[in-house]
C-alpha cells in the first residue's frame, strides 16, 4: 500500500485537477438531499437530477409524499432503477421523519441510518454536504480509486476502506476528499477505460503500470 507522503501527493494532484469537486445530486435543503441520495443507489447522478426536477416541485415536505398512492409516486421515479422499493422507502422515511423526528432530517450519522433507505453512504453525504460535518462517504468510485491507487487492500469491505481513509487522511479534509476522489473515479480513473497515459498519478499506481503494460489486472 502507499505510505504516507504517496497519499498526500495523491490527493493533492487530485486537487489540482478537481478543484472545485462537489455533490452533484441537485437539493435545496436536507430533505430533498436524503431523497436524491437514496434515489441515486445503481443509479447516475444525471438521470437523479433529472427525475428530482419535477419530484421537488410536486412534493415538499414529507407530508407530500404520504398524501399520494404509492402507484402514483413509482410512476414519478419509474426511469430511476429499483423504483418500487424506493418509492416504498421514500414514503416509510417520510412516515418516520414525521413520527419521531417532528418532520425534520436529524443530523446525526447513527440516527439518520435508522430512516428506511438510508445506508452508512446516504447518511455520511447528509451530514457532510447537508450540515457540513466532517465524512467520508465510501460509494462505487471513492473504492474503485482507494483500490486502484492502493490507499487500502483489494479485500477490504466498503466499510473498511472508509475506517482506512480516515485514518490516512486529516480529518479537516474528509469531505473535500471525498468529492475529489469521486469526481477522480467518475471523470478519470473510470470503472471501463480508466485514462491511465494521461493520469499524473501513474508513477505512483501500481494498477495503472499494469494496465500501460497490457496485463489483466485482478479488481476482485
Amino acid at each position: 500500500m502507499l505510505n504516507k507522503t504517496q497519499i498526500r501527493y495523491c490527493l493533492d494532484k487530485m486537487g489540482e485537477m478537481f478543484p472545485d469537486a462537489h455533490c452533484e445530486l441537485v437539493h435545496s435543503n436536507p430533505f430533498e438531499l436524503v431523497i436524491a441520495v437514496s434515489l441515486s443507489a445503481q443509479c447516475t447522478d444525471a438521470l437523479v437530477n433529472k427525475v428530482t426536477r419535477e419530484l421537488f416541485q410536486k412534493y415538499k415536505t414529507p407530508e407530500d409524499y404520504l398524501k399520494v398512492p404509492i402507484e402514483e409516486l413509482q410512476n414519478d421515479i419509474r426511469s430511476i432503477g429499483l423504483y418500487r422499493n424506493k418509492a416504498k422507502n421514500i414514503q416509510k422515511l417520510s412516515k418516520m421523519l414525521i413520527e419521531e423526528y417532528d418532520g425534520q432530517v436529524p443530523k446525526d450519522r447513527d440516527e439518520l441510518t435508522k430512516l428506511p433507505g438510508v445506508g452508512r453512504k446516504t447518511a455520511n453525504v447528509v451530514v457532510s454536504v447537508a450540515f457540513g460535518e466532517p465524512a467520508i462517504a465510501v460509494d462505487t468510485h471513492v473504492e474503485r480509486v482507494s483500490k486502484r491507487l492502493a490507499f487500502c487492500r483489494w479485500k477490504d469491505s466498503v466499510l473498511e476502506v472508509e475506517k482506512t481513509l480516515m485514518k490516512k487522511v486529516p480529518r479537516e479534509e474528509w469531505s473535500v476528499t471525498h468529492h475529489r476522489m469521486i469526481f477522480f473515479g467518475r471523470y478519470h480513473c473510470k470503472a471501463q477505460n480508466p485514462q491511465c497515459p494521461t493520469c499524473p498519478l501513474l508513477d505512483v499506481c501500481r494498477e495503472g503500470k499494469k494496465r500501460m503494460k497490457g496485463k489483466d489486472v485482478n479488481e476482485h
